[in-house]
């Protein structure tokens, strides 16, 4: 399907697909792209409705603020029109409360699939919610612009999708403790130093970077990408000798399959 036809468009969220790359736009620059609950099932079934084709999918939005974060509508007693509010929310039972908050991180979850690379290109804000989605992806590239803040505890709640666990891996607990519990800006310069993002440009730059990263993923052989990226995600959470095993088989598998044994 050609990028200019849109695969989903609904609810503040835009899926294109050209071959293999897909592109995913936050569609809402008059409201800064705040977010919803709506918005978070838009992006649940763009993840859904990905070909098997695509490789990197690239994380954009439209505007000068990539997302402000949730829509403050959120707080009102009335909440969203045809959404039970997050008053209800917290009447209900705790199996309730906990199914509705799972359902809105799965919107947040899918980018870390092992078959595909994602890559968030961020643009002035990046608050909240916001920044959370950003952390959803593998890769981030910034604009010199680019303001990440952690805003939920100074809201008298937790960051709750999904960003606490790529951040701490990213920058380390001192500093993501220090970013959430403070609610500060975290700038470009910050960002690439501490390993937020990969690469920061001028705003005018940013899709080209983000095109050239995408490139250059897409020149590597795709199994050869998805055996590295597992190998990493599980680095962490094994011992040394842990990771030397499972080096040694991903490259045993690499091996068999570059001589045509695999399975």
């Amino acid at each position: 399907m050609a990028a200019q036809d849109p695969v989903l468009d609904q609810d503040g969220v835009r899926l294109t697909v050209d071959d293999a790359i897909a592109t995913v736009t936050l569609t809402n620059p008059a409201k800064r792209n705040a977010q919803s609950p709506a918005l978070w099932r838009a992006l649940t079934e763009a993840g859904r409705r990905l070909p098997g084709s695509v490789r990197v999918v690239v994380l954009r939005a439209e505007g000068k603020s990539f997302s402000a974060g949730l829509d403050r509508q959120a707080f009102t007693p009335e909440g969203f029109e045809g959404e039970p509010s997050f008053l209800d929310l917290a009447r209900g039972s705790d199996t309730e409360l906990d199914a509705a908050i799972a359902e809105y991180q799965e919107g947040f979850t899918w980018w870390r699939r092992g078959d595909i690379l994602s890559i968030a290109a961020v643009q002035g804000h990046a608050i909240g919610a916001g920044f959370q989605l950003a952390l959803a992806c593998d890769l981030r590239v910034v604009a010199d612009d680019v303001q990440f803040a952690m805003r939920e505890t100074s809201l008298g709640l937790v960051p709750d999708l999904t960003g606490t666990h790529p951040l701490v891996g990213l920058v380390g607990y001192a500093r993501a403790l220090e970013i959430c519990v403070t609610g500060r800006f975290v700038l470009a310069e910050e960002a690439v130093s501490s390993g937020l993002a990969s690469l920061a440009v001028p705003g005018d730059q940013l899709d080209g970077a983000v095109r050239d990263l995408a490139s250059a993923v897409l020149a590597a052989p795709r199994d050869a990408v998805i055996e590295t990226k597992t190998l990493l995600q599980g680095a962490l959470s094994r011992d040394f000798e842990a990771q030397r095993r499972a080096e040694r088989a991903a490259q045993a598998r690499r091996l068999r399959d570059l001589a045509g044994l695999g399975e």
